[in-house]
């Protein structure tokens, strides 16, 4: 269970700093917060994927294999 008042796993993003002025920019246009900005960019990149190459069921093994690449 993921420390603090988030119930979501936080996630370390390095980008450079004029991508992240621009990207506030843009939530702010859109009424959203620079975080929920980059949420539904993700999911947007995801559902396109998916309509592309059919929906992603991650496995047990793939979850494994998630975990040790992530944790490194």
């Amino acid at each position: 269970m993921p420390n603090g008042k988030h119930k979501y796993p936080q996630y370390a993003l390095r980008i450079p700093p004029i991508m992240l002025d621009k990207l506030k920019y843009i939530a702010g246009h859109n009424g959203r917060s620079g975080n929920k900005e980059i949420e539904l960019l993700i999911a947007a990149h995801i559902a396109a994927y998916e309509q592309e190459h059919g929906e992603i069921i991650l496995t047990p093994e793939d979850y494994k294999f998630i975990r040790k690449q992530t944790s490194k």
